[in-house]
């Protein structure tokens, strides 16, 4: 059994990010590696150069994103760390994949509709293939099940159908290159939505900083955050029922509910009755008491770059072990001449 899975260096990591994706990673570590599963987690660099970037930003955001994933729970010597740069046969084999996809499959790709908009004809070839990247992460490794929330299937499949199509191309029922990949649908993420509009997503892109908790935040910057949270004048209601047509009531509520490992009928139990002026600071309170360790680990990973190397290097090191053996078979498949 093998998880693969990858996440964009971003950095600016915030609450959304921790809750929507990282906690579910370190779910999953826990249960694979006590079952005697891998789990590969790799940071997506390589892809990130889809679409127009600050290569600076870029490094920086590669290094934050390591320390978090390690501050949040994610061991190195459990889990496979690394970013794809530094194993070559991720973008060796998207090469030899792309003999095989096919032009219609990744035009129905609604992601690169979705990215490219209008000016399809000024987008980057790289954001096109993306897909055929993402199948070459999987597939390298062999995973036998990759994580996909909702915006994520569609490439799952798109996975499996070239590795079906490959396996029936160039090697025979009895020894397949590829395995193809299941899916794992995680336990339904905290959708974790700004704090000053509740009806959009908690980003690092909003420029108002008051709209996130950051992974970096202090006590009292969450503390005030949380106080200067929109909400409405009326108090909570008794149930789930009571929050329709209350998007940031609701948005408090789902991250109390998330941070605290219970239902929002429970918290709303819990809170019946009551309005912000107590909500807010139970919320406030429960974030930095959680969030406390992770922050502090973070930030003493941050400073020390080499550390921080040094996982990506030992994550490549194993990485590139596992993969020689797909890649080799890849190409002998392909009929190319090695020496």
């Amino acid at each position: 059994m093998r998880i693969v899975s990858g996440i964009q260096p971003t950095g600016n990591l915030h609450l959304g990010n921790y809750l929507g994706a990282i906690r579910n990673w370190v779910a999953m570590q826990d249960e694979w590696t006590a079952k005697g599963g891998e789990c590969l987690y790799f940071l997506a660099d390589l892809h990130a150069i889809s679409m127009p970037h600050d290569p600076a930003a870029l490094t920086a955001g590669t290094r934050e994103m390591v320390a978090a994933l390690v501050a949040c729970g994610i061991d190195p010597k459990r889990s496979v760390v690394f970013n794809q740069t530094q194993v070559p046969a991720h973008a060796e084999l998207q090469w030899l994949l792309t003999g095989t996809a096919r032009m219609g499959w990744l035009n129905r790709m609604t992601q690169w509709k979705d990215k490219a908009g209008k000016n399809r004809e000024g987008a980057s070839v790289a954001l096109f293939t993306y897909p055929v990247l993402q199948a070459a992460d999987v597939l390298l490794y062999q995973a036998t099940h990759v994580p996909v929330g909702e915006d994520q299937k569609q490439h799952l499949e798109l996975a499996r159908d070239i590795a079906q199509k490959f396996n029936n191309d160039f090697a025979s029922e009895e020894a397949p290159v590829f395995t193809l990949p299941e899916p794992i649908i995680p336990p339904e993420a905290a959708r974790i939505m700004s704090l000053r509009d509740g009806a959009s997503k908690m980003s690092k892109s909003d420029p108002s900083d008051m709209s996130r908790i950051n992974l970096t935040d202090d006590a009292d910057a969450i503390m005030q955050k949380v106080r200067k949270a929109k909400t409405d004048p009326e108090p909570l209601p008794g149930d789930n029922d009571g929050l329709e047509g209350r998007p940031e009531a609701a948005n408090l509520v789902g991250i109390y509910a998330a941070m605290a490992g219970i239902t929002q009928a429970d918290v709303l139990t819990q809170f019946a009755g009551q309005g912000f002026g107590a909500f807010k600071p139970a919320l406030g309170e429960l974030l930095v008491e959680k969030l406390a360790p992770i922050t502090a680990r973070y930030r003493d990973l941050r400073r020390d770059t080499a550390a921080l190397d040094a996982i990506l290097a030992d994550g490549a090191a194993r990485a590139k072990a596992l993969a020689a053996p797909t890649l080799e078979r890849a190409y002998a498949a392909l009929g190319l001449l090695r020496g």
